[in-house]
């Protein structure tokens, strides 16, 4: 993990991911990545949902196209808007549009795909035996993170045509990093795959010639090889979109708890592997000072001393990227003039080292 200079910036030489003071809304606000894509991830509960909804209000408040996306299997993002979402983009608020993935309904879809293509390409009487396979594997771990990855990639590709900056509302933590994961490992698996399609096309074709029966149709008019050199294009593409700095931030939204801090610091780790930068950490639910209304009873005051010993160490293990505070909100923040008034709540957070 990389350590910050003198003047407090990351030794690594990471692209700024932040909105400078200027870019910030007047009245304060937070300055959460400026880059078209943004993940934000962390455990569950941690109010990630909610960040990402306030994120991508405050994206809209600056004109820009904003589309945010729920890849979470809770699905709270339509009851924190407090509007009506599908799968495909709907309207919230001027410049906003909000849409929510269902895995499932996406493994579904995917397997439905795969036996429309096997149909024009294996033969019949082997057809069954193969739908069962594809039953089988429909089942099998990995599958659904495979399915919503493929969608996933047909949402950068196809929606960033219509929008400035798409959020993402991710799983948690640990299925939405198997999700980020999976460009290498599928990139790998389908240059494999294609290999094995092209090797038994030419054996087709070379023993229909040299059993004097029609020459077999071109590699090129392949309908399976075709699928999976187009899926091996979008997976690597999603691949360099996912690693550029200048396009993508991961933001990490964590309480000041041990758990969600140790889960975090994991994740952080896991993710410089894979070269996805990360933008921000979030530390929500923060108590406010007593001066702020937050109380001074004894029960309070052990909180405060416990939490700061837990901001410390967000500091310490998290302090190379920006970390941002959002305080504990006094009633649950749903509809959108509520999630707008978290923006002037959620300030940078000084860093000691």
């Amino acid at each position: 993990m990389a350590r910050q200079g003198g003047d407090g910036a990351p030794t690594r030489g990471r692209v700024p991911l932040l909105l400078s003071e200027s870019e910030a809304p007047a009245g304060g606000g937070a300055p959460f990545p400026d880059r078209p894509i943004v993940f934000f991830g962390g455990k569950g509960g941690v109010g990630k949902t909610t960040m990402a909804a306030v994120a991508a209000l405050h994206s809209a408040a600056r004109g820009h196209r904003t589309l945010l996306v729920s890849t979470d299997p809770a699905h709270s993002t339509a009851d924190v808007l407090q509007v009506e979402l599908g799968d495909r983009p709907r309207p919230v608020v001027a410049d906003c549009w909000a849409m929510e993935v269902d895995p499932e309904r996406e493994a579904d879809r995917y397997v439905d795909g795969v036996k429309e293509r096997v149909m024009s390409a294996a033969p019949p009487r082997l057809l069954g035996e193969v739908y069962r396979q594809i039953d089988i594997a429909r089942v099998s771990p990995g599958a659904v993170e495979a399915a919503l990855f493929d969608r996933f990639t047909r949402i950068l590709e196809d929606e960033a045509k219509d929008f400035d900056r798409i959020v993402f509302d991710t799983a948690p933590t640990g299925q939405t990093l198997r999700l980020l994961s999976l460009p290498e490992l599928m990139t790998t698996w389908m240059t494999g795959l294609i290999k094995r399609r092209k090797k038994v096309g030419a054996l087709a074709k070379m023993w229909q010639n040299v059993a004097g029966s029609e020459a077999a149709d071109d590699l090129r008019d392949d309908p399976l090889l075709a699928a999976l050199e187009d899926r091996r294009g979008r997976f690597h593409r999603a691949r360099l979109t996912l690693t550029d700095p200048a396009k993508t931030a991961f933001v990490f939204v964590l309480i000041p708890e041990r758990l969600p801090i140790w889960e975090t610091e994991k994740a952080v780790e896991a993710l410089s592997k894979h070269d996805v930068p990360v933008g921000a950490i979030v530390v929500n639910q923060v108590l406010p000072d007593a001066e702020a209304g937050g109380g001074d009873d004894s029960f309070l005051e052990r909180r405060r001393a416990r939490e700061a010993r837990y901001l410390a160490r967000i500091s310490e293990n998290l302090g190379d990227w920006p970390v941002l505070r959002v305080t504990l909100q006094d009633a649950d923040p749903v509809g959108v003039d509520a999630l707008r008034a978290i923006l002037v709540q959620t300030t940078p957070a000084e860093v000691s080292r």
